[in-house]
């Protein structure tokens, strides 16, 4: 194909049509979004360009063909336009960092609700394995009261946290180079914290990705949890057994067949009342339980 001006409906229909013989699971969608950001305008924007019959210049042109192959290879969108929403918020992402997922954002909720309840003028909450630093952020600048402690272990993804704690600049958000797992995390919040969240990484090792956005992109860190995708979460559960004040909530985002495994785990460590969370598909996507 020839790099030359190109009507923007032209382009819109030839991109969608790649998209979808790649299988991209959204590739209307898909391909507006990467035509709005080629020429730095909103998807409805794009919309409208379409109707009227207006063009993208060559070099738009080529930059929109550019990146609709990238994305016909599954590169996830989100590499390709350096951003992802959540919630209000819009991150940025990138090579080595975990893309954050919408149904994170209903994993979130459960945090926010029981801060927003809690019965203290500052309650604290703490985000382990904070990656892009989604939750932490969505926590900070939705409950500007609370307090919130981020931890990342990942060389690759902590610049990406950075760069996103310093973009969003919420002054109750504090960022830390740490391990969930290290038995010496946050000592000063030992027995203080309302609320640990985390989503951890929980894919079995031996578990194949079904989606190639995640199997050839996501950082293995951030998917793979050991033989049963639960190692991570042991470590958790004790870290949080250390932070949170009894009473205090745990809420871990999970695989939708790892529910009843979770539950029993916590439930020998000595947690309260675990319960798992379907979201908005039905599918069991978080555990919650109580400090005793």
């Amino acid at each position: 194909m020839s790099d030359h001006a190109e009507s923007v409906r032209t382009l819109l229909g030839e991109i969608t049509e790649q998209l979808t013989e790649a299988g991209v699971p959204s590739p209307e969608v898909d391909a507006l979004l990467i035509v709005g950001h080629v020429l730095g305008v909103s998807r409805g924007r794009v919309q409208a360009m379409a109707i009227t019959d207006a063009a993208a210049d060559a070099a738009q042109t080529a930059s929109v063909r550019t990146l609709a192959a990238r994305r016909a290879a599954r590169e996830p969108l989100q590499h390709l336009t350096g951003s992802a929403a959540f919630r209000a918020l819009e991150l940025a992402v990138g090579p080595g960092v975990f893309v954050p997922r919408p149904e994170t954002e209903q994993v979130a909720q459960l945090a926010i609700d029981a801060l927003r309840a809690a019965a203290v003028p500052e309650p604290i909450a703490v985000d382990l394995g904070t990656g892009s630093g989604a939750i932490a952020l969505a926590l900070a600048t939705e409950v500007p009261t609370a307090r919130v402690w981020a931890v990342e272990k990942s060389a690759e993804a902590y610049p990406w946290t950075q760069r996103n704690f310093e973009a969003v600049g919420a002054p109750n958000a504090t960022l830390l180079a740490g391990d969930l797992a290290d038995p010496g995390l946050l000592p000063e919040l030992a027995g203080r914290v309302d609320v640990v969240i985390s989503n951890p990484p929980y894919v079995p090792d031996g578990a194949v990705p079904r989606d190639p956005e995640v199997r050839l992109f996501d950082p293995a860190m951030a998917l793979y949890g050991g033989p049963d995708g639960l190692d991570l979460v042991r470590a958790l559960s004790r870290t949080a057994l250390r932070l949170a004040h009894p009473g205090g909530l745990l809420v871990i985002e999970h695989g939708e067949l790892q529910g009843r495994a979770i539950r029993d785990l916590l439930a020998a460590d000595g947690w309260r009342a675990p319960a798992t969370h379907p979201d908005l598909a039905g599918r069991d996507r978080a555990t919650t339980a109580l400090r005793p």
